[in-house]
């Protein structure tokens, strides 16, 4: 966790920024990444007697399916939280996509979680249940649960939650709703 003060203001921190990592995730990315080695190993050193159609299909499976694991869950080795004086974002993975901003004024309250699991948003990634609300999971433990005034949740895990919870009621203290579209 950073904190960057700024020089006027020195008891509230001008950003918060968090963290979540799942280091398990880097396991199922060598597993994409084994899919893939396979797909090329395939298209280049076979000897396949059947056809080259059961060959391409073989080949352009085991790439796809290499990819969409390896990208899928590169996506969510971790998760950042950045909070500033006017909104809430949060970021996935290494190139920061799935990405979410949630303006401050859209928010009327964070409470602090301790048993986030997987397992109860239908597994690891950026999730949505009709009954719960958005999250972000990366990994089971702690994490926030942003209540917005449109009546959604947005849970995140993220380390060192309650410092984060903390945080965004401070500057949710300064601003009402609507004031910072």
């Amino acid at each position: 966790m950073r904190k960057h003060r700024d020089a006027e203001d020195a008891s509230h921190p001008d950003v918060w920024t968090g963290r979540a990592t799942n280091r398990v995730q880097w396991l199922l990315a060598l597993g994409g990444a084994a899919c893939m080695a396979l797909g090329i190993v395939l298209a280049v050193d076979s000897a396949w007697t059947s056809g080259v159609a059961p060959l391409v299909m073989s080949v352009v499976g085991c790439i796809a399916a290499g990819l969409l694991v390896l990208f899928g869950t590169l996506a969510f080795v971790h998760v950042d939280l950045k909070l500033d004086k006017e909104c809430v974002e949060v970021r996935c993975g290494h190139m920061g996509v799935p990405r979410r901003r949630i303006p401050l004024s859209e928010v009327a309250g964070a409470d602090f979680t301790a048993h986030v699991t997987p397992r109860q948003w239908g597994g690891w990634g950026y999730r949505w249940r009709p009954e719960k609300g958005t999250a972000v999971v990366v990994r089971r433990g702690e994490g926030i649960v942003l209540r917005l005034w449109d009546g959604h949740t947005f849970t995140i895990t993220v380390d060192n939650a309650e410092a984060a919870v903390r945080a965004i009621r401070d500057r949710l203290r300064t601003i009402t709703p609507g004031t910072a579209r």
